[in-house]
């Protein structure tokens, strides 16, 4: 039951909040384990936040402590920004940060000599600076154009050392962001790559053991056919973010990637690009197989599912098919293969259960297209995954 507590006439369900707050905690409380744990991305993340504190120190002690900087606020500004995800990334921004701030320093200035008003110089420079920021040549970092602009009307230090002394201090700060991120741990984003891409095969075994389960005990509707269509849409996201991964990885390798195999933080072992376009293949099988059962369940269209016993011998087929993703995602963490049946006694079940399903359709062809039409995609769609899941190997024994 939800304790509901009166502040200032407004019911506060006081149980949501609680829960909240246990959920964020916990939360917390797995990131943490998971940076002292080992590597991965919260310790990546944990990095780079040090990272960013180290260089808005420096920056302070350089611009504030050694050379007595009045506009000593920009230098750890500008650093802290400039620890990106990438060293390449840091060059950049730092680039298109520093055109942004002389734009709104420049502009800020003028506007307020021009106008000798501090709203006066806001409403002439901001908009200005607001339609420049959508700049394709600043990037993301356009915003800071105007933001400086703010900072230099609302200090009233417009005069041209106070100009000089600004754009000084952001180049300190710049200078001191890319150079921590460059030569303090710089981030490498190949693991990324590697957990991304395994989690495609991982993903794509468990849809297949959830269809075939279901299809083993004939407990399945149009509901369930709808929810593992679902479950393989959701792959379009991991690929997504593995598209995503492997981008990250080609630019955290500019420019550092000699460097970094020089001193083994890059690992020679990282899996090639032609995993991702097989993986990929696998999701859309996956996607058009889980789609062809919705078809199949759906009472108002013509196609119709096939017998039990063709689905139960199909069932076994998925799950072998399933095994041998969940065995190539471990092969790309670097893990061990699983216990089990020998890959030449699964391929040759395999082959045993292609012909059962090939003699299962040669029977649904004597009962209409209907039946023939849905076994036959998805006997198609099974030769697919299996010859994209073990090339070399199912592929051989499919096509016998």
């Amino acid at each position: 039951m939800s304790v509901r507590v009166t502040t200032h006439g407004t019911d506060v369900p006081v149980t949501r909040w609680g829960e909240s707050v246990r959920r964020e905690a916990r939360g917390a409380r797995r990131a943490a384990k998971a940076a002292w744990g080992g590597p991965g991305r919260e310790r990546d993340l944990l990095v780079q936040a040090f990272k960013a504190a180290l260089a808005a120190v420096i920056a302070w002690l350089v611009a504030g402590d050694w050379l007595g900087d009045p506009m000593a606020l920009m230098a750890p500004w500008v650093a802290i920004v400039l620890v990106q995800t990438t060293v390449y990334g840091s060059l950049r921004q730092a680039a298109q940060q520093l055109a942004a701030i002389c734009a709104g320093t420049l502009l800020a200035s003028g506007a307020q000599a021009l106008t000798d008003d501090t709203l006066g110089a806001l409403a002439l420079s901001v908009p200005l600076l607001m339609l420049m920021s959508h700049w394709p040549r600043f990037g993301d970092q356009g915003i800071y154009a105007a933001t400086t602009a703010v900072f230099t009307v609302a200090s009233g230090a417009v005069s041209v050392s106070a100009v000089g002394h600004r754009v000084e201090q952001a180049a300190i700060g710049a200078l001191i962001g890319v150079a921590v991120n460059a030569f303090v741990l710089p981030p490498v984003h190949l693991r990324d790559v590697r957990e991304n891409l395994a989690c495609l095969p991982h993903e794509a075994g468990e849809v297949l053991r959830s269809v075939a389960e279901g299809l083993r005990d004939g407990d399945w509707d149009e509901s369930t056919a709808v929810r593992w269509s679902s479950a393989a849409s959701r792959l379009e996201r991991r690929r997504d973010g593995l598209r995503a991964a492997r981008g990250w990885c080609r630019e955290s390798l500019r420019l550092t990637g000699g460097p970094l195999r020089v001193l083994h933080r890059v690992p020679l072992d990282v899996p090639p690009e032609a995993e991702d376009a097989r993986w990929e293949r696998v999701t859309d099988h996956v996607i058009a197989l889980t789609r062809t059962l919705v078809v199949a369940a759906d009472d108002d269209r013509a196609p119709a599912p096939p017998e039990a016993a063709a689905l139960r011998v199909y069932s076994r087929l998925l799950e072998l098919i399933g095994d041998a993703c969940e065995s190539e995602a471990r092969r790309l963490l670097g893990e061990g293969p699983p216990n089990g049946e020998s890959a030449e006694e699964r391929d040759a079940e395999m082959a045993e259960l292609r012909g059962q399903l090939q003699e299962a359709l040669r029977d649904h062809a004597g009962q209409g297209a209907a039946h023939t039409a849905v076994l036959g995609s998805l006997l198609l769609q099974a030769e697919n995954l299996w010859a994209e899941a073990l090339p070399g190997s199912g592929e051989v024994h499919m096509r016998e």
